[in-house]
């Protein structure tokens, strides 16, 4: 098996449940110039067995779920496959964990951001969701504050928040967001330079 040269692109779409992530990265898939996989949480979610579990233990067979998909994604990453994300960055601790696992500089972190209005709406029509949860994730999935680049859409196709995404991965800025947030969330992971350790 020949070695893989790089490890994959991630773009990583981040916002509330009915935001319009995965409608978006169905569109990346059409519009990249290479190859990509579209890795969605909520088939993850799907793949877990139907049968009821106490409630109790439902946290940490979500957790699980949810490190088990963060894991998938650096795997297919690593593999040199380049990997579309939708993701809830709901709680802190899937963020830490992503940054733990991603290669910084090769996730693209895409902010996809719609009016509250919007988001009730979407979410009354789809009937799929429990009624307000995109409400309660509205304040949280954005706390971190920073984007590579960053989409609304309340009024946007997802066709055209998908070539905004494209057409921006040729320029991405160094540091990305992701390197940033490492930085400042997990600077244990950051490895020190030739000066730090004497090598100089």
């Amino acid at each position: 098996m020949p070695e893989t040269a790089r490890n994959g692109l991630i773009i990583f779409l981040n916002g509330t449940s009915s935001s319009g992530k995965s409608s978006i990265a169905e569109k990346l898939l059409e519009v990249l110039d290479e190859p990509s996989f579209h890795l969605p949480v909520d088939a993850f979610h799907a793949m877990r067995t139907r049968r009821e579990v106490d409630p109790e233990e439902l946290p940490a067979i979500l957790r699980r779920t949810w490190m088990g998909f963060h894991r998938a994604v650096a795997g297919m990453a690593a593999a040199g496959n380049n990997v579309v994300v939708d993701h809830v960055l709901s709680e802190e601790w899937r963020l830490l964990d992503c940054l733990e696992l991603f290669t910084a500089e090769d996730v693209v972190l895409v902010g996809v951001r719609c009016s509250l209005e919007e988001l009730r709406r979407r979410e009354q029509a789809r009937g799929d969701r429990p009624e307000g949860l995109a409400a309660r994730q509205f304040e949280l999935v954005h706390a971190h504050g920073v984007y590579d680049i960053e989409c609304d859409t309340t009024s946007t196709s997802p066709l055209d928040c998908a070539r905004q995404i494209s057409a921006f991965l040729p320029r991405r800025p160094t540091p990305t967001a992701f390197e940033q947030l490492r930085a400042k969330l997990r600077p244990d992971l950051t490895a020190p330079g030739p000066e730090a350790v004497g090598l100089s």
